[in-house]
């Protein structure tokens, strides 16, 4: 970002993100299409679109033509426990502060039974893998989640572009294919879904390549009729973009919550999760700037 990214944009005007972000993307591309690079133009990506909305004094949902709600359902998305007692009592504490979503990041069917078990009958609960399996022991594993009504299984195989073994592993369950945090740009996810791999699409904001290009794959999604749910387990910028951009969405899902106490909250009280439910950020660009001393209590460099 500093050495590559930043001589070429310093001086630019802010207020053009569509072209800068484009021409970004083909000039930068011969030092690899995807990851590190994408990752650092999403960043500059959302701090432009923060800019615009403060230049504008509007929101960023505003910005992106106006929040068809203002509130989010939020679920919470849990640390791998490993040990079924654990999994299942972090899966009640969910339950009883009003979460009615519970993803797992368990990859063994007795960690998967205990929280099915320790949480309501109508609340969904979520497997995320993080992309283990080959096709065999995703279609085995699948099996054995199959008893404990899992709403979505997501990332079950390697490599995440395994994109015709996810279509082969998906409509064999009953429960739904998710994937698509570690894909790049709106490219990648038409492939994926031109491969009828997932029923869930998940971009992040932070990979995909920022605000410009989830609105194009959320424009995909809807094009394929599969559901648009964006990766979030962020504490930074990356969270309130995410707010904004389900806010607009046409169809709406909820948002993902990293679940656990936590020390300190680089945005206030503002992403304060209340019987399930997460407010969408009123003030202009994101909403709200990091708390300096938060950033210079946690600073590591």
């Amino acid at each position: 970002l500093e050495t590559m990214i930043a001589p070429l944009v310093i001086g630019r005007d802010a207020g053009d993100i569509a072209a800068l972000h484009a021409e970004l993307q083909k000039v930068l591309h011969i030092f690899g299409r995807y990851g590190q690079t994408i990752y650092a133009l999403s960043g500059l990506d959302i701090a432009l679109w923060d800019i615009a909305g403060k230049a504008a004094g509007m929101p960023l949902h505003r910005l992106l033509g106006g929040a068809q709600r203002m509130s989010l359902e939020a679920y919470a998305s849990l640390l791998r426990y490993f040990e079924p007692d654990l999994v299942g009592e972090r899966s009640a504490d969910a339950a009883a502060q009003g979460y009615g979503w519970v993803k797992l990041h368990e990859r063994m069917e007795p960690a998967v039974a205990a929280a099915r078990a320790a949480i309501p009958a109508e609340a969904k609960l979520m497997v995320d893998t993080n992309c283990p399996w080959t096709l065999a022991e995703a279609l085995a594993k699948a099996e054995s989640f199959e008893p404990h009504d899992v709403h979505w299984l997501e990332e079950p195989m390697w490599p995440p572009e395994n994109f015709a073994g996810l279509a082969e592993l998906r409509g064999l369950f009953d429960m739904g294919i998710a994937a698509g945090e570690n894909l790049c740009t709106a490219w990648q996810f038409q492939a994926m879904l031109q491969a009828d791999a997932v029923d869930v699409a998940q971009p992040s904001v932070t990979k995909v390549g920022g605000v410009t290009e989830m609105r194009k794959v959320e424009a995909l999604c809807n094009l394929h009729n599969v559901r648009y749910v964006p990766h979030s387990p962020y504490f930074g910028p990356g969270f309130l973009a995410t707010l904004h951009l389900l806010a607009v969405a046409d169809n709406e899902e909820p948002v993902e919550r990293f679940f656990g106490v936590h020390e300190a909250e680089i945005f206030g009280d503002l992403c304060k999760v209340e019987d399930g439910r997460i407010a969408v950020p009123d003030g202009p660009g994101l909403g709200r700037d990091p708390s300096p001393e938060v950033l210079r209590d946690y600073a590591v460099a």
